[in-house]
């Protein structure tokens, strides 16, 4: 148990240490989708799926959400410069903005 607890330790001051706040904004976005995600799942399941269209389309806009919003954690990672070197955070905020913008419209469009 101590060296779980050591191990845990070391991860949180690393993260805590090496990750820039821009990155931890999106780190609590997406646990924030996650945790979105999770509910409208679980009340699913225990209440059920009468309007099935509003939970597919909320369902989907979540995991879109959780999608492009790691995209943009990938690409505005300075680790990842390498990776992406002709796009600027600038640009993949933008792009983040923009794709989220067609995937609620597609949602709210499936929704009838």
């Amino acid at each position: 148990m101590d060296v779980f607890r050591s191990s845990v330790n070391k991860l949180y001051t690393s993260y805590d240490t090496n990750t820039t706040v821009s990155l931890k904004l999106v780190d609590v976005y997406l646990v924030y989708i996650l945790l979105t995600g999770i509910s409208q799942f679980l009340y699913m399941v225990l209440v059920g799926t009468f309007p099935y269209n509003a939970f597919l389309g909320g369902f989907i806009s979540t995991v879109g959400s959780f999608v492009l919003a790691a995209n943009l954690r990938i690409q505005t990672n300075t680790a990842n410069k390498e990776s992406f070197k002709t796009i600027s955070p600038e640009r993949a905020f933008a792009d983040f903005v923009v794709c989220s913008i067609l995937l609620h419209l597609f949602c709210i469009n499936f929704l009838g």
